[in-house]
């Protein structure tokens, strides 16, 4: 038989474990059979084990020495000791606890967060049915807010579809009491109210219309019964991932800022009284920086022109009037541009603090000085797009990171956005956040703010939605034209922009029209966007938004566009995002498909079974117990060939070294193998077995596990 064993990242530590990613290696131990067969060993001790896993064979014939599963491990002990950070101090059961505690604390608030008024149902007493999640809101629904069709989940019997509410006398009584009616698959079930209330979830959010696979059985609830099983593994996987990306957060330190005089001078320079959500933002990200002592991971969502830009500000200067530096990313040069022109300005009182632009419009003895001066600390404030995550950028003291409209960013550039999160501050600006993004904030695994209320004089755009016609692109255009505006015309790409620019010049002969598109060389693109830069102004713009024939559109793009027609008024752009989200289902919210998981259960029982278990969060610490208390109770004991010890100077004595470096940690084991083999060749498979049993020992300490035994062909 084969063992799949874990070489510890950092033993010195208690450890939060993923699963694999193979759901039959779901402990320290999980046996598979090199032969490939059928039999699933019994296991009695679950453990989440890490993605890397090593099969230790203690029963297979004798392989290649350079590639012998002890080498293997070996290597891996090394790579991780390596890539330690030797300043990262071990985490005692003191500290563990503290950060569980944080854990704890952030998920309450995303909570209260997520359900908002939406399904807040206050509990009596404090008697333990909130659902471990420490606060009065509950996650079911209350029938009277479904509608005919509505799909539900029992947490008993599975997923059904919501009927109606209707009087009925019950067999007891005369009295008629109201019946929640639910069809499921073979047949239609009534509950009273009450236990309705108390059993019923959502299958869907409010306003997504995705279909369960199929309804369940009411006199069958095994399948029932396997779907809630998926789904408790997926969401325990889920605790372990966001309690290693939280724990790991909560670890970074940096002093906080200095509450100083001078900020509070150049806020008092702001020309407009800020809306009631942009001060409570203001205080929030205050809060974060001169407050905590972890870098700031915070949202601020709110519509064009509510005042985000202000918040980013605030945050810069705090920043750079202590010595670092501030880099600003936005997805294009027309926005970085902005930036720049705005930051220059509101900095322009304070010579000390140098701005700089990267922009691909820059010659390369341009871009060159700039790199010198990011590297020398020479420049304060840094604006650009994706150029700035570049590896040839060095900063001097790079303290925070502004990041406009990340969902615009691609992937390799979120992931280097990602790694900035464990070092600096960072603050994302967003109209409407990708789902994942969103959710992150709503559940509490991201601090958000939410800027809904528009300033006074903001216009709000008039949003037209229509299919594609030629007259109705010319009324619009005309209208526009004849009250002296500008008009963008849009195309997905390049392709075809030739044909439009064709059209446009018959339809209006007479007013200036220019193509800009990424392509075009630069002088050309900065030329054609400066000129046409110049025309925002205060009045109401409209916005004309075409589709083709909707015959040829998929369910999906007719409810975004549906979306779109709904959430038109001013501070709707996070509703517009919570729709998205309903409409893509729950992909990508932790950075994996997790549709799936979420539809065996439906996304409420999902996530109250989610903020359970994080509630619970610290029975997935684990705590070590000592060498010497491990039983390893597995009858291979072989015997050394006589030829072998002959080799060896002192066989006994080197036992007992083997037997004191495992007892020492997996370091000192390893080192010691490494100098056997080093001194005495690879040794024998006999032998191999012996130091196998020894890692296995050594490592079942490190994750709590007692015991070991074999049964059979089973191991616990």
């Amino acid at each position: 038989m084969a063992c799949s064993l874990l070489p510890l990242p950092d033993i010195s530590r208690p450890l939060v474990l993923k699963l694999t990613s193979s759901p039959k290696l779901w402990t320290l131990l999980a046996l598979r059979c090199p032969c490939h067969c059928k039999t699933k060993p019994s296991l009695t001790k679950a453990v989440y084990t890490q993605n890397l896993s090593l099969s230790l064979s203690l029963s297979t014939p004798k392989i290649d020495s350079d590639r012998d599963p002890i080498s293997l491990l070996n290597d891996r002990i090394l790579r991780d000791y390596t890539k330690r950070d030797a300043s990262r101090t071990a985490m005692d059961s003191k500290e563990a606890e503290k950060y569980i505690q944080l854990v704890k604390e952030q998920q309450q608030r995303g909570l209260q967060k997520l359900k908002g008024d939406r399904q807040a149902k206050k509990v009596g007493g404090h008697s333990g049915s909130d659902n471990g999640s420490g606060s009065g809101f509950s996650y079911k629904v209350d029938p009277y807010s479904l509608r005919s069709g509505d799909y539900v989940v029992h947490k008993k019997v599975g997923i059904g579809r919501f009927v109606g509410i209707k009087f009925d006398v019950p067999k007891s009584s005369t009295q008629p009491i109201e019946y929640v009616f639910i069809e499921y698959a073979d047949g239609m079930a009534k509950l009273p109210l009450t236990q309705a209330s108390r059993l019923l979830y959502r299958y869907n959010l409010p306003n997504e219309t995705k279909r369960p696979r199929t309804l369940s059985k009411l006199n069958d609830t095994t399948v029932w019964e396997r779907r809630k099983t998926k789904g408790k593994v997926a969401i325990q996987k889920m605790v372990v991932d966001l309690m290693e990306l939280y724990l790991h957060r909560l670890k970074q330190r940096r002093p906080p800022y200095p509450k100083s005089p001078a900020v509070a001078e150049f806020t008092a320079k702001f020309l407009f009284e800020p809306t009631p959500d942009q001060k409570q933002a203001f205080i929030d990200v205050e809060k974060d920086l001169t407050e905590r002592e972890t870098p700031m991971d915070r949202l601020i969502c709110g519509d064009v022109g509510f005042g985000k830009t202000e918040v980013a500000l605030r945050a810069i200067f705090c920043v750079v009037s202590v010595g670092k530096q501030a880099m600003v990313l936005a997805p294009t040069i027309v926005l970085a541009k902005q930036h720049f022109d705005v930051i220059s300005e509101r900095f322009s009182m304070y010579p000390d603090i140098k701005v700089g632009l990267m922009s691909r419009f820059q010659s390369k003895a341009e871009k060159e000085e700039h790199l010198d001066m990011i590297k020398n600390g020479q420049l304060d404030i840094i604006v650009g797009t994706h150029s700035l995550l570049g590896s040839r950028v060095v900063y001097n003291n790079l303290g925070l990171l502004v990041v406009d409209e990340e969902q615009r960013f691609g992937v390799k550039q979120k992931e280097k956005i990602a790694s900035f999160k464990t070092s600096v501050d960072v603050l994302t600006l967003s109209a409407t956040p990708i789902p994942r993004t969103l959710y992150l904030a709503l559940t509490g695994f991201r601090d958000a703010s939410l800027i809904s209320t528009p300033p006074p004089e903001r216009v709000p755009i008039k949003t037209h939605l229509s299919a594609y016609g030629k007259e109705k692109v010319i009324s619009a255009i005309k209208y526009e034209l004849d009250r002296g505006g500008q008009v963008f015309y849009v195309l997905p790409r390049i392709k075809g922009l030739e044909e439009v620019l064709e059209f446009l010049e018959q339809s209006f002969p007479n007013d200036e029209i220019a193509i800009a598109h990424g392509k075009q060389y630069s002088k050309q693109l900065e030329e054609t966007m400066e000129k046409f830069a110049q025309g925002r102004a205060d009045k109401e713009a409209h916005a004309h938004l075409f589709y083709p024939d909707k015959s040829l559109l998929s369910d999906q793009a007719l409810e975004r566009l549906a979306a779109l027609e709904e959430c038109r008024q001013l501070g709707q752009g996070f509703q517009l995002a919570e729709r998205d989200m309903g409409i893509r289902g729950f992909g990508n919210i932790f950075g994996e498909q997790q549709t799936g998981d979420v539809g065996n259960v439906g996304i409420d029982l999902f996530f109250e079974m989610l903020f359970e278990s994080l509630s619970k969060v610290e029975e997935h610490r684990i705590i070590s117990v000592p060498y010497q208390s491990v039983q390893v109770d597995i009858n291979i004991n072989p015997q050394l060939p006589s030829e072998y010890i002959n080799h060896l100077e002192n066989p006994m004595e080197i036992i007992n070294e083997a037997e004191k470096a495992a007892e020492k940690e997996i370091w000192s084991l390893m080192q010691f193998t490494e100098n056997l083999r080093r001194q005495y060749g690879k040794e024998p498979y006999s032998m191999e077995i012996l130091l196998k049993k020894l890692y296995v020992r050594r490592m079942a300490a490190d994750l709590g596990i007692t015991r070991i035994y074999a049964s059979g062909k089973m191991v616990g």
